[in-house]
């Protein structure tokens, strides 16, 4: 098999598809239209969140069998119209789990006692120390939107520091020890913080708006690890700027790089370009996950 790297992977991983018989070029640098005249060349192909696989380009590549993708979620791929034309789909779901529930336990932390806020004071050589009275998170209730792999992950962090935990998961009919479940309007008014781990489908593309914003606590607030444009983005800026989100976390966007700073611009928010599976860890867990598949596959075609 010829396999195509579109988006960094660990190069130990690398090798060890080649030693497993593949043939591996790497172009985790390659464009959209190198791609488009380059991939029918190959039988499987590997991305991460830069390259988007999309309808025109499946089409042009009568030859594709596999494509892999190196994170949790499949929304950069149009899995479904893939699947119909006979080509596998995979990612690598557990891999980035804990890098991204340990990014989100540290934003509400950092939420919690405005450590962005204070750190820049004393950058700017001030001792504003009356200036910081902030909150713990013990003893709060942490509202999880979606608890796969992900959220679960977030739970257990939370529970140790002794947060109630609450989630909603309309695909989840029986919560692991120490969350419950309960309905999305349920999680909304009980929560102090609520933090999303879902991908981004049809059904929940902007879920939170104007109208759930109304049902929260004033005061509450807003972590996002998960997608952008699950929340939405507008309505967001309102809440904040009227105080009835205290604060955001945001490490996702609607467009990345977002052509509209005004979020990420606000005092009460704190903000990040994608990086919840940022960590060696996580991408030495993803390139061996992808290896494990991809050599799988050209032996058993599965």
């Amino acid at each position: 098999m010829k396999i195509i790297i579109c988006d960094k992977t660990e190069k130990e991983y690398i090798e060890q598809m080649r030693a497993a018989g593949l043939t591996v070029d790497v172009r985790d640098d390659i464009t959209p239209e190198q791609l488009m005249v380059e991939l029918p060349n190959y039988d499987g192909m590997v991305v991460r969140s830069r390259t988007k696989v999309r309808k025109d380009l499946i089409d042009a590549c009568p030859n594709l069998k596999i494509i892999v993708r190196g994170g949790a979620g499949l929304d950069t791929i149009d899995h479904e119209y893939a699947k119909q034309k006979g080509i596998a789909v995979m990612n690598t779901p557990l891999a980035n789990s804990k890098s991204v529930a340990e990014l989100a336990i540290g934003y509400m932390l950092m939420l919690a006692r405005s450590l962005y806020a204070a750190s820049a004071t004393m950058k700017a050589e001030k001792w504003e120390k009356k200036a910081f009275n902030g909150d713990e998170i013990g003893g709060k209730t942490l509202g999880l939107i979606g608890i796969g792999n992900i959220g679960q992950e977030v739970a257990k962090r939370a529970i140790a520091m002794e947060m109630t935990v609450v989630a909603y998961d309309p695909y989840v009919k029986e919560a692991p020890a120490g969350i419950k479940l309960v309905s999305l309007n349920e999680l909304l008014a009980q929560a102090d913080y609520i933090s999303l781990h879902l991908p981004k489908t049809k059904e929940s593309a902007n879920m939170i708006g104007k109208e759930q914003f109304a049902k929260m606590k004033n005061g509450v607030r807003i972590v996002n690890c998960a997608r952008g444009g699950i929340v939405n983005e507008d309505a967001l800026h309102e809440a904040l700027t009227s105080g009835m989100v205290a604060g955001a976390a945001l490490d996702v966007f609607n467009e990345e790089p977002p052509t509209d700073w005004k979020l990420a611009k606000l005092d009460n928010v704190i903000a990040s370009p994608h990086i919840g599976a940022a960590t060696k860890e996580a991408q030495a867990r993803v390139g061996a996950e992808v290896a494990e598949k991809l050599i799988a596959f050209s032996k058993n075609g599965k």
